[in-house]
């Protein structure tokens, strides 16, 4: 049981949310078939029987089920955040455990967010200057009740999240659709941490980026289309 009280539901309506993900990920032919969700591993099954690696690009299904599952063109780009998980990559509302789909409610923001984790990676493996893997931007809408912390600065520590992660636990297993939050990285932005790929529409793909690694910090990103840079 919840030892404190669940924050309070927002409906939170954002006709454009903007993910940022690496474009090195190609689309998962499973999820992206018309097959009914509740067949995939049956489908899985057969195919492994000449293509061994199946599971390994497919993730782990058993972490939705069948009932939250999405399919279709595009179905790849929510199921992947969802199936792709690992407690090596933590993030603010899950430990790794179980995956979340999360987005901002501008691009800017979306575009800090990731620039402060990519750099964070990059630091750990202590790699060089230069301009590093291109980025895609996902674009799509949010309408949705979520429980709402944008007020509780115990679920924005800058550096720990043991209380977020806590939360989070509680409050998906008690049928949340996710979570509301400031941007921690991004100054009067907001972030969403979505629970079930079904909550959600299949984005879209906007622009592509290029992120600047400075060999301290990401300090600049290139618009692929536009050719612009922005200053972080």
């Amino acid at each position: 049981m919840v030892s404190t009280p669940a924050p309070a539901i927002t409906r939170i309506r954002w006709p454009r949310a903007y993910r940022i993900i690496r474009s090195a990920f190609p689309p998962i032919d499973l999820f992206e078939d018309i097959a009914d969700p509740r067949d995939w591993e049956a489908l899985a099954s057969i195919e492994s029987k000449t293509n061994p690696r199946i599971w390994e690009q497919i993730g782990r299904l058993e972490l939705v089920p069948s009932s939250r599952r999405v399919s279709g063109p595009g179905a790849s780009l929510l199921m992947a955040p969802f199936v792709h998980i690992s407690t090596d990559r933590p993030g603010r509302f899950t430990d790794g455990t179980y995956g979340v789909y999360s987005a901002a409610n501008a691009e800017e923001v979306a575009i800090r967010e990731v620039a402060h984790h990519f750099g964070r990676a990059m630091a750990n493996s202590r790699e060089t200057a230069g301009w590093t893997s291109q980025f895609r931007v996902l674009i799509n809408a949010i309408d949705l009740d979520l429980h709402d912390v944008r007020a509780l600065p115990a679920m924005h520590h800058a550096t720990s999240y043991e209380a977020p992660q806590a939360l989070a636990r509680v409050l998906r297993a008690n049928s949340s659709n996710g979570i509301v939050y400031q941007s921690v990285r991004a100054a009067g932005g907001e972030c969403a941490a979505i629970f079930w790929p079904n909550l959600i529409p299949i984005p879209l793909q906007g622009d592509h980026y290029d992120y600047h690694w400075d060999g301290v910090r990401v300090d600049m990103v290139r618009n692929c289309r536009t050719h612009a840079i922005f200053g972080l």
